[in-house]
């Protein structure tokens, strides 16, 4: 019988254990050859970003800046002003407000951490390093007014809530810049994790007359708190600010006045306007019903900051963590500090200037402007359901 060649090597190989050997180790050389070759061809097909140990370097060192912009409260860069109770409303009549041209704004005015700098009004380092999971949010709730009122205050005992996360510089997009869209306006705002509420506050809303209509297409849930004060004492405060920083304006006689012979209030001058909340409040109650607007007594405020902060618990439909324990009151400023401020062990109070010694206003002014306001005023009580004693 007669046997092909094949058959007789491998017939050869069956019973030679070291030709057995030399075939096991050729086919394990021949794999790992295919093996070698397929590992080249996937590595050259990675990014070069994962084999260029430079930009692996520049990659590690990009993501420790961002780790410590993430820790370390940056300057915000939209806008300048930090506390714009210093800014002027876009008020629609003529006005011979002297505010209106002012940019040298005061910045982070109005808390100061005791004998250390001003505080930057941004959240802490660790709150913001420990809420990077959330998420950016158009704001649920806006403090909308009025300036002078105690607005800045207001939003800084309620950034003490863990459910409250807050823009500490105004964003002023309902007023001033709207046309950067809503998508601008979102990215402004803090991130925040479920059931927690996103807030802003800027004062110029409440006399900006297309501030309702823009807040409405917005969400017509919005929730709305406005800080109101005496309105006399509220423009003399106006006025005693712009006078720190323009020592050489008229009088506030002067400019109460179109005629100080006939005693006709000038309502063109906007420290004198924003006191007139009926007109103000008129025009947001063509868009929200009063039962989502708030209104927060700025005198209250200041006597009993713990009562007033309860009403904005409640309303904000927040459990009141808010109480008489977070504060003690500064007998030398004269207003109620946070005994433990958001992300701070340290007190916080009011800045210096805040409670600025107003100057001496000539008493007849002073009546003659309550009688102006005196009509505004009952209307005011009549619509918002309170009587805030202004009279």
């Amino acid at each position: 019988m007669e046997y092909s060649p094949i058959i007789s090597n491998l017939y050869a190989l069956s019973v030679s254990p070291v030709k057995k050997k030399l075939l096991v180790l050729g086919i394990m050389f021949l794999l790992w050859v295919y093996m070698l070759y397929s590992c080249v061809g996937y590595c050259t097909s990675v990014p070069s970003a994962m084999v260029d140990p430079h930009r692996s370097k520049e990659r590690t060192e990009g993501a420790r800046v961002d780790l410590v912009s993430k820790l370390v409260p940056k300057k915000p860069q939209g806008w300048v002003d930090l506390e714009s109770d210093d800014d002027e409303p876009s008020l629609r009549t003529p006005s011979r407000d002297l505010l209106n041209n002012d940019a040298d704004t005061e910045r982070a005015e109005d808390w100061d951490e005791l004998g250390t700098e001003q505080r930057p009004p941004e959240p802490s380092a660790m709150s913001t390093f420990s809420n990077g999971s959330g998420t950016k949010k158009l704001p649920q709730a806006i403090i909308i007014g009025v300036k002078k009122g105690g607005t800045r205050a207001l939003l800084e005992f309620l950034r003490v809530h863990p459910d409250v996360r807050a823009v500490g510089a105004e964003p002023h997009f309902f007023d001033r810049n709207y046309d950067k869209g809503l998508r601008w306006y979102r990215e402004l705002m803090p991130k925040t994790l479920e059931g927690q509420i996103t807030m802003e506050k800027t004062p110029s809303y409440f006399v900006t007359r297309e501030a309702p209509a823009r807040i409405y297409a917005m969400s017509r849930d919005t929730k709305l708190i406005v800080v109101v004060r005496d309105p006399v004492t509220r423009a003399i405060s106006d006025y005693t600010q712009t006078l720190s920083k323009k020592p050489d304006i008229p009088t506030f006689e002067s400019l109460t006045f179109k005629n100080r012979s006939t005693g006709l209030i000038d309502t063109s001058w906007s420290a004198v306007q924003i006191g007139i909340y009926a007109k103000h409040l008129d025009n947001w109650l063509q868009f929200f019903p009063m039962r989502q607007i708030l209104f927060v007594s700025g005198e209250r405020l200041i006597r009993d900051p713990a009562g007033e902060l309860g009403r904005v618990q409640d309303f904000l439909g927040l459990k009141r963590i808010i109480t008489d324990k977070h504060f003690y009151f500064n007998q030398t400023k004269g207003f109620p500090c946070l005994k433990k401020a958001e992300g701070s062990s340290k007190p916080h109070c009011l800045g210096k200037t805040k409670g600025r010694t107003h100057p001496n206003i000539d008493p007849e002014v002073v009546r003659r402007l309550r009688d102006f306001y005196r009509p505004f005023n009952m209307k005011f009580y009549q619509m918002t359901g309170h009587n805030f004693g202004w009279n």
